[in-house]
């Protein structure tokens, strides 16, 4: 079953559900759970009805439990995001509320995208934890949970990684400067579009008042309501691609997380291999009786005496048996940190093609929309100046100069 797993089953995070309850400390609590479909990816004859898919609710925490434990058991894979848990970089109209509908209805669609996600990567897809969160209720993710926050300053960091990390800084800077630009432009612009609204008022009343320009001026209110209403649907596709954007702007702490395991993994290996050098230089010194440094054992023989050679030979056994474990120590924390770079990059390959992919498309296809509504606007302002023109009422000379 765990072989590519999104050829084999559809899963959809069908739809979203308001509930009431108690919380760990008895309180009563409002939140929402989200309904995941499974069901085999099979072709359905022509008229056959497809099979009913297999459910179970989810709240937003089980997902977050869920992204936990992939991050602590594939600590070399970029694990995808999930979508905002508040609403952040929203424009006026739009609600910061978690348990606003239409928020809510952009974090189904963002935790489909996560499932998705994983279930399309080729090692994350094979995870049994993965599987069970998506058949069984009583599933709990791993023990293995622990936090991964510590930090560490090695002294030869990776060039790779320390440009990685680089690298998604400033990209997370300038996802959150352009998603704060859009959220002022979407108030500016809704504001324009509602003003023109004003117009179409203002003319519709304008026109029961006269006769011979009466259907030229309900015509012109006409079009200028049509205009002021289509910001909604605008805006609203726009919300779409801002959620795009934002996905991106939490992979960006993705890509920190596997930067600080490399720094840990790392760290470990250059603390193994002081340890082993400090040892051998401990043999070296019991071996010619030469002290490099200052130590308090060196001290102590000055102070009482020399220790007898049984003594010697006992303390040069524990140190020959400790450098054999340091190297053996040193070996394997080399190979985990070459193992790590190795399937580390991979990922970041793999995730490199994927952004790419994505924000090419996000971006044309917001370009488009732009375009696309600027053609409508001057549609409108077209069939505006045709209609006062036949009416003999050059109003839309008034509209452009004051636009």
């Amino acid at each position: 079953w765990y072989d590519s797993l999104l050829r084999k089953m559809e899963i959809n995070v069908a739809e979203a559900e308001k509930r009431t309850g108690k919380n760990t400390v008895n309180m009563q609590e409002t939140y929402t759970v989200y309904l995941i479909e499974i069901r085999p990816a099979e072709t359905v004859p022509e008229g056959g009805t497809p099979a009913t898919p297999d459910t179970l609710w989810r709240r937003y925490s089980e997902f977050e439990l869920l992204r936990t434990y992939l991050l602590v058991t594939y600590p070399y894979i970029i694990i995808p995001p999930l979508p905002e848990k508040r609403a952040e970089f929203v424009w006026h109209k739009l609600s910061a509320d978690n348990l606003d509908p239409d928020f809510v209805e952009r974090r189904r669609v963002g935790l489909e995208n996560f499932l998705l996600r994983v279930a399309s990567h080729p090692v994350l897809s094979n995870d049994k934890i993965f599987f069970l969160f998506l058949t069984e209720v009583s599933a709990q993710v791993d023990s293995r949970l622990k936090s991964l926050s510590a930090m560490f300053r090695v002294k030869n960091p990776d060039k790779r990684f320390t440009a990685l990390k680089q690298y998604s800084d400033e990209l997370n800077t300038v996802i959150s400067q352009l998603l704060r630009v859009r959220a002022k432009v979407a108030d500016r612009l809704y504001g324009v579009y509602k003003v023109h609204g004003n117009y179409g008022r203002v003319f519709s009343e304008w026109s029961a008042i006269e006769k011979e320009m009466g259907d030229g001026l309900q015509s012109a209110g006409h079009h200028m309501d049509t205009y002021a209403a289509s910001i909604d649907d605008i805006l609203e596709e726009e919300e779409h691609y801002a959620d795009q954007l934002k996905e991106y702007l939490f992979y960006t702490e993705a890509v920190r997380s596997v930067c600080r395991k490399h720094e840990l993994i790392q760290y470990e290996l250059e603390m193994a291999a002081l340890d082993l050098a400090h040892k051998k230089q401990q043999k070296e010194e019991l071996v010619t009786g030469t002290v490099r440094v200052f130590s308090l054992k060196g001290m102590t023989s000055k102070l009482f005496g020399q220790e007898s050679q049984e003594q010697r030979e006992s303390r040069l056994a524990a140190l020959e048996q400790g450098i054999q474990e340091g190297e053996e120590s040193l070996k394997e924390k080399n190979t985990e940190c070459q193992e790590f770079m190795r399937t580390a990059w991979e990922d970041i390959e793999r995730f490199k093609e994927q952004k790419d992919k994505d924000l090419r498309e996000a971006l044309i296809s917001y370009a488009i929309m732009q375009i696309s509504m600027c053609k409508k606007a001057k549609e409108t302002w077209t069939t505006l100046q045709e209609t006062t023109t036949r009416s003999h009422f050059h109003l839309f000379f008034f509209f452009s100069f004051s636009c």
